[in-house]
């Protein structure tokens, strides 16, 4: 089997998440979340898109309702034993099959935590939930159980992230490789993504984030190439992947000399990052890792052209992001604790002047601070 964690880490997984459920009154959870039903049974698929839902009760039971494709998926990929398939037909009715699960299990009249913040949970599938579990259990909100136990990682997964950045930091030497004037950007991505997979790493949660030129000012990925200019820059938000644990890197290039104001940018992104670093320590909320960056940055003059958001947790993440919960955001009081892994991005897009500049790591906190796990150097990359 494809496992990617010993079984005993599993069922402390588990035993874990069952003391959680009991500690907020819960008799079960329905899990829709991917990351949760990697992260408790080591089960991979994206057979989520579809309706698919992991029932833990209280007790450790477990029982997988999905389609026929995930079968096996699950067999091979995970320890769950009951497997139970819904069958794709005009009046299939998926929810009510889970309701007669959960009837086998006891749990009429229990309550049930549900993960209702999830990508495979669509508002039709989730109104079909509630309306087979009307009247049958009581259904709460749990949509932050598993993923407030999730971001803390064991020695094990700090051993898939570590590989990850080790992945990230290869895939930008390509990206420096093959940055030039006439470079195609469809050249440099699939130089960048063919490391990680030498590396033995997966496909990222969603896609590499490319821009030049103008489009150097996005921060999400969009469809069509062009060669690089003699005169330009180039915007990357990529990840090293590893068993499906992420670790981000991001950088802004210039292609020939840039102009003073953006070699200003680069420094003022630099000094957030350090500042944001120092601020994400142990025991402290999150939301000062953002206003640490965001004093730098406002202190240089260029409020205007920040965001409100400078980075977020990384883990096992599934399509269609990497993003983790939670996020740098002002007032955020998620407390940090040593094991958790973030990515910090300083992101300074001036669209008076035209320019880009990023710089972004990925760090894990430890006792008294943070460790930088990617490697990449901060310097300005001129081609």
């Amino acid at each position: 089997m494809p496992l990617h964690f010993s079984e005993v880490e599993l069922a402390d997984r588990r035993a874990r998440t069952c003391a959680a459920m009991a500690g907020a009154g819960l008799d079960g959870l329905l899990c829709f979340r991917q990351e949760s039903m990697f992260w408790l049974t080591g089960y991979d698929t994206f057979g989520y898109v579809f309706f698919q839902c992991l029932y833990l009760g209280a007790d450790g039971t477990m029982t997988l309702l999905t389609r026929a494709p995930d079968l096996r998926q699950a067999q091979q990929t995970s320890v769950i034993e009951d497997i139970r398939i819904w069958v794709d037909l005009p009046d299939a009715g998926p929810a009510e099959k889970l309701r007669a699960i959960l009837d086998e299990h006891g749990c009429r009249g229990r309550r049930l935590g549900v993960e209702w913040e999830a990508y495979g949970l669509t508002a039709n599938n989730g109104r079909a939930v509630e309306a087979a579990m009307d009247g049958f259990c009581a259904l709460e909100d749990a949509s932050r159980l598993v993923s407030r136990l999730r971001l803390v990682k064991s020695p094990a997964e700090m051993a898939h992230v570590r590989r990850a950045a080790e992945l990230a930091d290869a895939a930008w030497g390509e990206a420096v490789a093959h940055a030039e004037p006439g470079a195609f950007e469809g050249n440099i991505l699939a130089a960048m993504q063919g490391a990680v997979f030498r590396g033995g790493g997966d496909y990222p949660g969603n896609e590499f984030i490319i821009g030049s030129g103008p489009q150097a000012l996005l921060c999400r990925y969009f469809t069509g190439r062009r060669h690089l200019d003699a005169q330009d820059q180039l915007t990357l938000e990529f990840a090293g992947v590893y068993r499906r644990y992420h670790a981000c890197l991001m950088r802004t290039l210039c292609i020939g000399a840039p102009p003073a104001r953006q070699v200003e940018m680069h420094k003022v992104a630099v000094e957030a990052l350090d500042a944001a670093r120092e601020a994400l320590r142990p025991g402290r909320p999150v939301g000062e890792v953002f206003d640490a960056h965001a004093r730098v940055i406002d202190a240089a003059g260029m409020q205007a052209h920040r965001l409100n958001a400078c980075g977020y947790s990384l883990g096992a993440t599934f399509a269609p992001i990497w993003m983790d919960w939670p996020m740098f955001f002002h007032g955020n009081a998620v407390e940090a604790a040593p094991g958790m892994v973030f990515f910090i991005h300083i992101i300074i897009f001036d669209s008076d002047a035209g320019l880009a500049m990023t710089t972004g790591q990925t760090v894990a906190v430890t006792g008294t601070g943070c460790e930088a796990l990617t490697g990449a150097p901060l310097d300005l990359v001129v081609k």
